[in-house]
């Protein structure tokens, strides 16, 4: 009776092992992705849309700014929490990161996927670098925008900012 019970637990313990064994290795399958855009004409139209949008925010060019933000937009901040103000989040930008901060994109990071009837999301990963603090080190740090497509041009609706 007590040999059976060590068969029962052995046999448990393995089949927990093995299945632990398949979640390790599926993990890893899924850290081996590669990304390869859907549509390279959206995915390239996105990222000269990023550029321009950073080339203001690096440059204090508050009114290229403005244009590429719509109305309604949503800025999520992991530390700074919601702002749902376009206004405020150009003055917030105008006092805190003009001529204080440079945002680089992450090389080969970003990845763009459209959405029906609307336009993209665009994820990847940048640096944020503090003029005043030249030494200090910069980690990457992961965003999301949704880019609405509009008759003239395109606009950024939500930003999800993690860092």
């Amino acid at each position: 009776m007590v040999y059976n019970r060590y068969i029962k637990l052995a046999t448990l313990l393995l089949v927990t092992l093995n299945g632990l064994r398949g979640l390790a290795q599926e993990a890893t399958s899924i850290d081996s992705i590669t990304y390869e855009p859907v549509d390279q004409e959206l995915f390239d139209t996105i990222v000269a849309m990023d550029k321009a949008y950073f080339d203001a925010y690096n440059t204090c060019d508050m009114k290229k700014q403005a244009l590429l933000y719509a109305e309604d937009l949503e800025f999520y901040h992991d530390k700074g929490g919601l702002t749902t103000s376009k206004q405020d989040v150009l003055d917030a930008i105008e006092k805190n990161i003009c001529g204080k901060v440079q945002r680089t994109l992450v090389a080969g990071s970003v990845e763009v996927y459209p959405i029906k009837d609307f336009g993209a999301v665009e994820i990847g990963y940048h640096k944020f670098f503090n003029n005043e603090e030249p030494n200090a080190q910069s980690k990457p740090g992961k965003f999301i925008i949704l880019w609405k497509q509009t008759a003239e041009n395109w606009k950024i609706t939500k930003v999800i900012s993690l860092h």
